[in-house]
């Protein structure tokens, strides 16, 4: 049984798709089984479907009111660095309505419906293709896999949306009493889970670079350093992920293959640029096909 990996990251999710693009498109690679945590959610349902090109106009031309309905930060660009600052004027209008968060994301749940049709989502549904999304149930303390085979259409749409709420700057959602965040915030790379379900060929695509390469900017505002710490934790979540991957598919005979940005492609993956994220994309497409020219992808684990 073969699986699709892929990591979660934000903006570099489009590095991710060109990666993915090249896997399926030119090395004929077949899935079983999809499986993505936050901007990784919102491509394996169009990849499982071989709608590449659609998910493909989509990350090359978001930005940032394409995701959020009510943007808490401002995008500064300093000695050539982008970074983030406060939008006072938008937060204390959402604190005022009650909400629990900086900002909203309700953009990006339109988008997501906008770009997968119910007729699209049965096909895939009755596929013996699995399609699972990674999702964080705050109030439980547990970590939750949804499985398109368990939803209808309105209910799958709105878990690939959940995924992606990067709190507190996107919706905390509340669902069956329970609050849910991004996936990322307990699996940034579910590859144990993909093994548990029966994989025994990874292709896993991490939107990081193998081993550090940067020391952040100081911190410049409240929500710099909220961003950095976040980045931090994901880091470090992402990393244990990924031996614990390695570990179980050493004792499960299961197969990993490693895609890692060769590069730092950004500090900030709340920061759409549809410029940059046109040039990641193909990057990612240059990268796996350069990797496979090799005769074997970046990192293999028996």
């Amino acid at each position: 049984m073969k699986a699709l990996v892929i990591s979660g990251g934000g903006s570099k999710g489009a590095f991710a798709g060109g990666v993915a693009q090249y896997l399926i498109e030119q090395k004929k690679n077949d899935y079983d089984l999809f499986i993505g945590t936050s901007t990784g959610s919102l491509l394996v349902s169009h990849l499982a479907s071989r709608k590449v090109n659609e998910i493909k106009e989509i990350y090359t031309n978001v930005n940032q009111s394409s995701i959020f309905s009510h943007c808490p930060f401002k995008i500064k660009t300093k000695h050539g660095v982008e970074t983030i600052g406060i939008h006072h004027f938008n937060i204390i209008k959402n604190f005022i309505k009650g909400r629990k968060t900086f900002g909203e994301s309700y953009n990006l749940r339109d988008l997501i419906k906008n770009s997968t049709t119910e007729e699209d989502f049965n096909q895939l549904k009755q596929s013996p293709i699995d399609v699972v999304v990674t999702v964080s149930n705050l109030s439980l303390n547990q970590v939750e896999y949804k499985s398109i085979k368990d939803f209808n259409y309105e209910e799958f749409c709105e878990w690939i949306w959940v995924s992606c709420n990067y709190t507190p700057f996107m919706t905390l959602v509340k669902k069956n009493g329970c609050e849910y965040a991004d996936g990322g915030l307990g699996s940034m790379v579910p590859i144990e889970e993909a093994i548990k379900r029966g994989a025994t060929e990874i292709d896993a695509i991490i939107l990081q670079t193998e081993v550090s390469q940067f020391n952040r900017m100081p911190s410049l505002n409240p929500f710099s350093l909220l961003t950095n710490m976040f980045s931090f934790m994901l880091d470090r979540i992402e990393s244990q992920n990924i031996r614990i991957g390695k570990f179980v598919a050493s004792n499960n005979n299961a197969i990993i293959n490693f895609y890692y940005t060769p590069t730092v492609l950004t500090t900030n993956s709340l920061i759409f640029n549809k410029v940059k994220m046109t040039q990641w994309w193909q990057s990612g497409f240059d990268f796996a096909k350069h990797s496979n020219e090799k005769l074997s992808p970046l990192e293999t684990t028996e």
